[in-house]
């Protein structure tokens, strides 16, 4: 009797062959030995930004690929810099990307906390635990914190600027570079908020910090000289700047997304010309169909015309025979922003233009020489729902600092206004979910209570990080504040990040933003089962070929692939 003969499939043959790889060209790492490089690249991320925590925080002075200097103690900023090759460690730097994105503050919390789940983590993985467990674990504690914070939030009154919102907003900024220039900063981030903000009804309001506010940097004169504008600014001059005027009061203002200028051919156009007065013919067309175009414009008798596209010279001549001043060139991000300004319609061809498009609300357009360059501002608007932050310092670097920390205080301005509740800063949130976790640990049965016990205590990293970074005896002031959290009480008792001393967070004015804090927990202990999962890195190395010729590719032939596909028994 024959053998038999087993034929395999051309699709298995090409898994055999993908999964046949060169030990050369395989990296691979697998078991315990994987989850402690994770840990231990996460701990080296946290242990980079740690310092950068509190109002005493220390800055980091960072050169980048293309030799600039970057002086900061933004988390964000700082892991952005950063070329990291272990896998864990760019997954953490996207963490701190993520929550800046979304709610604008808590990326150095999120890495240090993040780090700290992964740490208290290792014993139960060098005790056999498997990782399923501890993140289950995991995530019953977060639905758990989660539930402490809807617990100790105060709802507050959006309308209330001077005493609430102003204050929370400089408590969340208090750790940044600005807040040695008081309420300034706070101030122009509730005003610019405050501007944009739509109201979607139910309750409900909306606010586009990136579409709608523009934040323009001028170098020269001081920090105070900052302000929101009821309109917007930007870097353009009037077309023809003797012949225009650069000062309108109560400007009608027309907005176009074409070019006022001859269609140009969009392919090579041959033209034949066999006298003087077919080329005559050719300029008059061209005139005409301008001519039409500012005609139609016209009709609506504006008194500024701006468009993103070209403006060709005769349209300009045109322009300053009927005392009209336009702008070309312009971004469709500042065209967006104007058209929300002064109530106009972005029009993308002019026969199709009607009165409800022209802009009626701005009260003054004006262009002004700030340092260098011309500047035209269209401010004074009646009801603006995009604006402009003026910033003026004295150099490029204090300005780009200054904007990071607008950002954020913007980010955060948002967030009450979506989303108006109050959580204790200073740790007070951190150690009254720890205490309360570590009471409710007693209460769950089997082997995840000890990794749910381990949870609870890694909460207690901010507060640590806060006091070492006072320079405070971290260890007499962490058991006075555990001693004060014990039974769950005193949830507004936290540390006074300036002075190092144990206060009541609610008398200092010293508060975070609920959507902050509770996206801070979602993002580090979710980012931490995600990483405690991995049991198995493998990378594929590219083989490096010796010195000389290469070889040319082998081509297999149809007969070389049958005789791979029997395979006898």
């Amino acid at each position: 009797m024959n053998a038999p003969v087993l034929v395999l499939s051309e699709f298995l043959l090409l898994l055999l062959r993908f999964f046949c790889v060169s030990k050369d060209s395989l990296k691979r790492e697998s078991g315990k030995k994987v989850h402690h490089g994770i840990i231990q690249a996460s701990k080296a991320v946290a242990d980079i930004i740690h310092t950068t925590l509190g109002p005493r925080s220390m800055s980091k002075m960072i050169l980048d690929a293309c030799g600039g200097i970057v002086v900061t103690n933004d988390g964000n900023i700082i892991l952005r810099e950063l070329d990291v090759a272990h896998p864990a460690a760019k997954t953490m730097i996207e963490l701190s990307r993520t929550l800046d994105e979304e709610v604008g503050d808590g990326t150095t919390s999120v890495v240090v906390l993040a780090a700290e789940m992964l740490h208290v983590a290792k014993e139960f993985i060098e005790k056999g635990y498997h990782p399923t467990v501890i993140c289950r674990a995991y995530n019953k504690t977060l639905e758990d914190a989660i539930s402490v914070l809807d617990k100790i939030a105060m709802s507050i009154d959006v309308n209330d600027r001077a005493t609430v919102v102003l204050g929370l907003v400089k408590s969340c900024i208090g750790t940044k570079f600005t807040s040695q220039f008081g309420d300034l900063i706070a101030d122009l981030a509730i005003d610019a908020t405050t501007t944009v903000s739509v109201d979607l009804g139910q309750g409900l309001r909306e606010v586009e910090i990136k579409k709608y506010i523009k934040i323009e940097k001028v170098p020269g004169g001081h920090l105070e000289d900052s302000k929101v504008l009821k309109g917007v600014m930007f870097n353009k001059d009037v077309t023809a700047p003797g012949a225009m005027k650069r000062k309108i009061v109560n400007p009608r203002i027309i907005l176009l997304d074409c070019p006022l200028e001859y269609k140009k051919g969009e392919n090579q156009t041959n033209v034949e010309l066999r006298s003087e007065d077919d080329f005559k013919v050719l300029l008059n067309l061209e005139e005409e169909y301008i001519t039409n175009m500012c005609m139609q414009i016209m009709k609506f008798k504006p008194d500024l015309v701006i468009t993103e596209k070209g403006l060709s010279d005769f349209a300009c001549q045109f322009f300053i025979k009927n005392k009209v001043s336009a702008i070309r060139r312009l971004r469709k991000t500042d065209n967006n922003r104007i058209a929300k300004a002064c109530g106009a319609v972005i029009v993308n061809r002019p026969d199709e233009l009607q009165e409800s498009d022209v802009g009626t609300g701005a009260g003054l357009f004006e262009v002004k020489k700030i340092g260098d360059d011309f500047f035209a501002f269209i401010v004074d608007c009646k009801e603006p729902k995009a604006c402009t932050v003026l910033l003026r310092g004295p150099s490029k670097d204090f300005l780009n600092e200054v904007e990071r920390n607008l950002q954020d205080a913007m980010s955060v301005s948002r967030n009450i206004i979506k989303n108006p509740k109050l959580l204790p800063g200073g740790g007070a949130t951190e150690l009254t979910v720890s205490a309360t976790l570590k009471q409710k640990s007693a209460t769950i049965e089997g082997i995840e209570k000890w990794p749910y016990e381990a949870a609870a205590l890694a909460f207690e990293v901010i507060p640590r990080t806060l006091a070492q970074n006072c320079g405070v005896n971290v260890i007499r002031t962490m058991t006075a504040l555990q001693g004060n959290h014990a039974n769950g009480e005193n949830a507004w008792t936290g540390i006074d990040g300036n002075t190092g001393a144990i206060a009541d967070m609610k008398e200092r004015k010293i508060w975070d933003a609920y959507n902050v804090k509770a996206q801070t927990f979602k993002t580090a202990i979710e980012a931490a089962c995600m990483l405690l999962r991995i049991d198995d890195i493998v990378s594929g190395i590219k083989k490096k070929q010796a010195p000389g010729p290469s070889k040319p590719p082998t081509i297999e032939t149809e007969g070389d692939a049958d005789n791979e596909q029997i395979l006898l028994d």
